[in-house]
């Protein structure tokens, strides 16, 4: 999606006689950051066509299996998502893009959770960046309203426990989901010591992906990466404590993810957390993934009530200010 992004921002610099031109001459190519399948879509949209390639993405989302009535009923219970990337770390898309799929998905909320300056490969936010990201994120809110982006931040959980933020940024936005991204293969005494500082933490709203594991390697098909295992620590402690200190468990819905195994989210419910089905989304299309981690809510026997984003927002701020 990333290429066409980049091919309508060099189109939309052309002036109506210049892309007729390049239309003409067959020379959209040439210009950089225009690719073949790009161009065949710019010509076909130009024309008032529907573009092949998106009649062949219409089709073939229509074979997709729908969610089972119960599942859907889950889902359709969500009001928001509270774990998605924009272009500001890892993400492939503006802010704004990420907002306008959501509110076509019917979400009320989104939480904006780019990641913490340590995770460098991510791009993560130094605390200046994120305090220019909130001065964006209110002038959108303006805009957007009533839809509302709930300023955020996917924080490391740093080895001592600590998080990756200052007290004084993290004090001022509406969600922070810890998530452990390093040491993974560390000892289950060093890795639930860890998280259970994190979570013991005020600042902790949600604790994200808490295994780490990958079920499917992200470069798996080209064979440069196999599943990852999971971290191993006590996970009877880490979510008693989760009950104790008021923090939602998350519900990864990456297909890569599905973190927590079902046997921990299973123990999870049994335990009596709350969680956050979120996405992990970077693209605006994975933001309906909540399909997934709905599916394995309703396998796990999750009350939808114990859901916090099935909450209207205030009620959610009002649960994590406190």
């Amino acid at each position: 999606m990333q290429a066409f992004r980049t091919a309508a921002t060099v189109v939309d610099g052309l002036s109506d006689d210049q892309l007729d031109l390049k239309i003409r001459t067959n020379t959209l190519k040439d210009l950089k950051g225009v690719g073949p399948k790009t161009a065949a879509v710019v010509v076909q949209a130009h024309k008032g066509q529907v573009p092949e390639y998106l009649t062949k993405l219409e089709e073939d989302l229509a074979e997709l299996v729908p969610l089972a009535d119960d599942v859907a009923e889950f889902r359709a219970a969500l009001k928001g998502d509270l774990h998605l990337h924009s272009d500001w770390s890892d993400g492939g898309s503006p802010i704004r893009e990420m907002a306008e799929a959501a509110m076509a998905l019917g979400h009320e909320y989104i939480a904006l959770t780019d990641h913490s300056p340590r995770l460098t490969v991510a791009n993560g936010l130094s605390a200046a960046r994120l305090e220019q990201q909130l001065d964006v994120v209110a002038a959108l809110n303006e805009e957007l309203a009533p839809f509302r982006i709930l300023t955020g931040i996917e924080c490391d959980i740093n080895v001592d426990g600590s998080l990756d933020q200052t007290d004084e940024l993290l004090g001022r936005l509406d969600v922070v989901v810890a998530s452990v991204h390093s040491d993974l293969r560390a000892d289950s005494s060093a890795m639930t010591a860890r998280m259970l500082a994190a979570v013991a933490n005020p600042h902790t709203d949600v604790l994200g992906h808490c295994t780490g594991r990958l079920v499917i390697g992200r470069r798996q098909r080209n064979g440069t990466q196999r599943p990852r295992p999971e971290s191993t620590f006590d996970a009877e402690a880490v979510f008693r404590a989760c009950v104790e200190q008021g923090t939602a468990v998350e519900i990864n819905s990456r297909p890569e993810r599905l973190d927590p195994p079902r046997r921990l989210l299973t123990l999870a419910v049994e335990t009596g957390c709350e969680f956050a089905i979120d996405t992990d989304a970077h693209a605006p299309g994975q933001l309906d993934w909540q399909g997934n981690g709905c599916e394995r809510a309703v396998e796990c026997g999750v009350p939808v009530e114990r859901v916090v984003n099935t909450w209207a927002a205030e009620r959610l701020l009002s649960w994590t200010g406190a």
